[in-house]
């Protein structure tokens, strides 16, 4: 008798592959230009991609919350207003954050007015009261310190990562600027965080129950 064997099962047919599959994630550039078409969809999943990061962007160069979360809608509105006139020249998030960063200078400017005639500004106190941290209250203050160009190089591109290009766009400088103040920017920041741990090292505590 012929032992049994088993069947061979039959090879299954793989499916063809879609030739054109359904684009799960639009690019940035395409739903801007889609918006300027009249998609209002577009523009929802543009304010939903950025909104957290542009309200970033603001709250670390003010210090209170509310306002930067009005200066974010401020600009989104601002690329509502400019949809007709808008070209494909560069990176959306690089449009974007090049309409921030106007909108926060307009912003300093009417603060240091208000500073000038009524005696101070709320909006713009010291960043580093937000942050509870020894080494974030440092490094606040030493970025605080440094030179407005320097400082906003430094934020756009540990902050906001953006490419050196993208940041030569948006300050409006030449790329090999933007390499060469980011750089002397990181060895201020790093020569005035040393200083200020050394001076928190040197600093001497009271002794145990002396009165000031």
């Amino acid at each position: 008798m012929r032992p049994e064997t088993t069947p061979t099962p039959e090879p299954q047919s793989v499916p063809a592959r879609d030739e054109n599959p359904v684009e799960t994630a639009k690019s940035d550039e395409r739903l801007i230009l889609e918006f300027t078409h009249g998609s209002a969809e577009a523009f929802e999943e543009l304010f939903h991609r950025y909104r957290d990061a542009l309200w970033g962007f603001f709250r670390r160069r003010l210090t209170d919350p509310q306002r930067a979360e009005e200066l974010a809608q401020e600009t989104f509105l601002a690329i509502v207003r400019a949809a007709g006139r808008y070209e494909p020249r560069a990176l959306f998030r690089t449009y974007l954050y090049a309409i921030a960063l106007k909108i926060l200078r307009a912003e300093r400017r009417k603060a240091a007015f208000r500073a000038a005639f009524l005696g101070g500004d709320k909006h713009h106190a010291d960043p580093a009261a937000r942050d509870a941290t020894e080494t974030g209250v440092w490094v606040r203050r030493a970025v605080a310190k440094l030179e407005p160009i320097e400082r906003e190089i430094l934020m756009l591109r540990e902050y906001e990562q953006l490419s050196y290009a993208e940041i030569a766009d948006v300050m409006c400088v030449p790329v090999n600027t933007v390499r060469s103040r980011l750089f002397r920017a990181r060895m201020a920041l790093r020569d005035l965080l040393q200083g200020a741990r050394q001076d928190s090292a040197s600093a001497t505590p009271p002794e145990m129950g002396e009165r000031a």
